[in-house]
């Protein structure tokens, strides 16, 4: 047995935390684009003249096709190299960022910002999550945690920046500084990312031998696994969550313009979800390498609901920043923690040979969701005046997610 001190230093020097802080930097990147549209939200309003509904559209289609784009980017990846397929997805990004700078009718953003973060994220975010869990066994909700709390630093940061960049340059100018930003950070990135770790003579968790064999390769085939009821309750949590999951991303921030806030406190309680997300990828994904992945899943159902009950209790109360700032991180510990869990527990189900097909296709359950999430909340805003609806049944997707969850088997 290893001494402690010696396992430290080792795992200071695996190259898995080469791929693991990689993953983190595109993530980062790609999310950044992403989460940066509600801070655009009220300029594109006013540019095109557009309703709530019709401005939130662009979101729910941009993050469907991102959703929809991974579950064949992921099957490619699993067939080809990472590193291909992430770079290919960062350039499209970049691109479409730029192009959706030029538009002249809310139908051409559709188009373009559509495409950017559809391809762009697609072809990014579900390869390089699944690069990251053959490289661990013991840590591996917890290095998936870290990789994925670049999302959380994005939601944290990119907001509030984009706003001072707005007000300074407006918003065209924004969306091409975004776009070089997201080409250099994201390709210097994703040059670093491989799958397997036996590709460079290594074994999972850096020891000198491995009982697990080749993790990249080992595991259920694509058929085989979606054929499961494991699969089937997997895919149903995801749908189910992904229902409402995205609406807060479009409307937070403009709520807050409701209450009688500035544009500057809706990029903060942005910031609060990615800080709350970036706490919960760390932290929540520790929490279930010790205690149980499938019983920390859910509880991020849970927490999500609870959340959503929150903001639904704050509409009744006087305009309070307290209160809406404790939705948005009670929201980010639960969003953060499911997004740091499913690929590990994914990955501890159906193994490594097919993970990146098989987690793209558990995401288009949330996909699918959130093209009705952002569209449906403008809705009831637009007919009723009031986010009391989308609230309501965010409530009640997530404590079905979670039922369903408690389900699954211990992993």
């Amino acid at each position: 047995m290893k001494a402690p001190d010696e396992s430290v230093a080792q795992a200071r020097l695996f190259h898995g935390w080469v791929v693991v802080w990689a993953v983190h930097v595109v993530l980062f990147t790609i999310f950044s684009a992403a989460y940066s549209f509600s801070s655009f939200f009220t300029a594109l309003e006013a540019e095109f003249a557009a309703s709530r509904a019709g401005v939130s559209f662009a979101f729910g289609l941009a993050v469907f096709l991102y959703f929809l784009v991974g579950a064949f980017a992921g099957v490619v990846a699993d067939r080809t190299h990472v590193r291909h397929v992430v770079s290919a997805g960062i350039i499209a990004l970049a691109l479409g960022l730029y192009l959706s700078s030029h538009v002249n009718s809310l139908i051409a953003f559709y188009i373009c910002f559509g495409l950017a973060i559809g391809i762009g994220v697609g072809c990014a975010y579900v390869p390089s999550i699944a690069a990251v869990q053959p490289w661990f066994v013991r840590r591996r909700a917890t290095a998936a945690g870290i990789a994925s709390s670049g999302i959380g630093l994005a939601t944290l940061v990119t907001p509030f920046l984009a706003v001072k960049c707005i007000e300074a340059l407006g918003w065209r100018a924004t969306l091409q500084w975004l776009a070089l930003a997201v080409l250099v950070l994201g390709l210097a990135a994703a040059l670093q990312l491989e799958k397997s770790p036996q590709a460079r003579g290594l074994h999972a968790d850096g020891d000198a031998q491995s009982p697990h064999g080749n993790l990249a390769t080992g595991g259920m085939g694509w058929a085989e696994a979606v054929r499961s009821q494991t699969f089937v309750l997997f895919f149903l949590t995801m749908l189910g969550t992904g229902i409402i999951q995205f609406m807060p991303f479009v409307h937070l921030a403009r709520h807050a313009l409701d209450r009688g806030f500035a544009a500057e406190t809706g990029a903060l309680l942005l910031g609060l979800i990615g800080l709350g997300s970036f706490v919960g990828r760390l932290v929540m994904t520790r929490l279930a390498d010790r205690h149980g992945r499938r019983e920390a899943y859910a509880a991020m159902f849970g927490l999500m609901a609870l959340s959503f009950a929150w903001w639904l209790i704050s509409l009744a109360l006087p305009a309070s920043l307290l209160a809406l700032s404790l939705f948005a991180i009670l929201f980010g510990l639960g969003y953060g923690g499911f997004v740091g869990i499913a690929p590990p527990l994914a990955m501890g189900y159906f193994g490594g040979r097919s993970l990146s097909g098989l987690i793209g296709l558990l995401y288009l359950g949330a996909g699918t969701g959130t093209l009705f999430a952002p569209t449906f909340a403008g809705w009831a805003y637009d007919t009723t005046g009031s986010y009391a609806l989308p609230l309501v049944t965010g409530v009640a997707c997530n404590l079905v997610a979670m039922a369903l969850a408690l389900r699954m088997p211990r992993a």
